[in-house]
């Protein structure tokens, strides 16, 4: 099977680019998922495999239930050793951009990227890149970052000598990236190279275990306590959304990954099109993190873009409002009217950015909507109409 993605001309830039530096920087987006951390520890070992020692950095931290990637020991993160990053973005030669569309994404660590004088690559599976490079690999329609990481590393002649060691990251960010290969997975060649990446050792068992099983007791009973009490359903606009305060986080011991996913639980409820989360930063005051989730034709990125500062793809989009939670849950009833408003069939548009950098570059408050309904009952007590 065909997997190649490069022309000619583009295969013998990256092979120079490569071969011609030795401070080499590998980057991704604020708060790294599966995908981001997956595809930098893949590309990472196919460097070291070229002789290369290429730096790993992370803007900040990653969820506990990654740590057991290979290779993770030697991601740096940009929060814990700004000057030192600052200076190695500063002296770069080449810096790999992945798993993001715009620098705006890698937030706090933006001024150091933007500033490098290094020559720049981007493999990403967004739309709409902005990032000036010398080279983009921009692929909206594959499953993953992830996923785009193999076929070069495929194309370029790497894969004979991949070892499980680049095999398991590459697996688990196409397996995050598609909660479990649920959705946004139903090319054969995603399969196809599954099935190369089984040749290599890993246990696709053992990697589901680490991510999905690996939640601590409070974290069960934070995500029982959220679909129980936090939990509203609008069946007539086959919708749902709950929200987490920092005071419930703190009552549940709440630690980085803890609602990964979660937003998705309020699909398995039969006819549900569209879910939103809601949840308070851990430490700023009158910031809210937004994640959206919808299925099939009903798109939910316009409405991050529309409702929530934010964008990202059809079926799972991000983004953050500057206001109060109760403000947060007023415009999340005004999102919610207009996707049933529009019968949930609202037209996908360009993504900005993704649930695991819900990080849109417009902020907003929401002086007008300021007051709040009763989020108690079975449906948080309120009436859609």
């Amino acid at each position: 099977m065909n997997i190649n993605l490069l022309n000619e001309s583009q295969v013998e830039l990256l092979n120079q680019l490569i071969d011609d530096s030795q401070r080499i920087v590998l980057c991704c987006h604020k708060s790294p998922d599966g995908d981001a951390l997956g595809s930098m520890l893949g590309w990472a070992e196919y460097l070291r495999q070229r002789g290369k020692d290429p730096l790993v950095v992370v803007p900040d931290a990653f969820p506990d239930f990654l740590r057991w990637m290979p290779g993770i020991e030697k991601v740096k993160r940009y929060d814990k050793h700004k000057e030192v990053l600052d200076e190695a973005f500063a002296q770069a030669e080449l810096v790999f951009c992945l798993d993001f569309n715009t620098s705006s994404r890698v937030m706090d660590m933006q001024p150091a990227l933007d500033s490098s004088p290094a020559k720049k690559v981007l493999v990403d599976h967004h739309l709409a890149p902005d990032i000036d490079t010398l080279l983009t690999v921009s692929h909206p329609e594959m499953s993953s970052t992830s996923e785009l990481v193999f076929r070069i590393i495929n194309q370029l002649g790497g894969f004979d000598a991949m070892t499980r060691m680049g095999a398991a990251p590459i697996y688990c960010g196409m397996m995050t990236d598609t909660g479990g290969f649920t959705y946004n997975s139903s090319r054969p060649e995603i399969y196809f190279i599954i099935g190369q990446l089984l040749t290599k050792g890993i246990d696709k068992d053992k990697i589901y275990r680490n991510v999905y099983n690996n939640y601590s007791e409070w974290c069960i009973r934070m995500r029982g306590f959220v679909m129980c009490q936090k939990l509203n359903v609008i069946p007539e606009a086959h919708a749902a959304f709950f929200s987490l305060t920092r005071q419930e986080m703190r009552r549940f011991h709440f630690i980085k990954g803890d609602a990964e996913g979660l937003v998705n639980e309020p699909l398995k409820i039969k006819k549900l099109r569209l879910s939103i989360s809601l949840r308070e930063d851990t430490e700023r005051d009158n910031l809210v993190w937004v994640s959206l989730r919808s299925v099939d034709h009903y798109y939910c990125n316009t409405l991050a873009e529309m409702f929530f500062n934010g964008g990202g793809h059809a079926n799972a989009a991000g983004g953050k409002l500057i206001c109060s939670m109760p403000e947060a849950e007023q415009i999340t009833w005004q999102a919610i009217r207009y996707f049933a408003a529009h019968d949930g069939i609202v037209r996908a548009k360009p993504d900005k950015n993704d649930e695991a950098g819900t990080d849109g570059s417009s902020e907003i408050g929401s002086s007008e909507n300021s007051s709040s309904e009763d989020t108690s009952g079975e449906n948080g007590g309120k009436n859609f109409n």
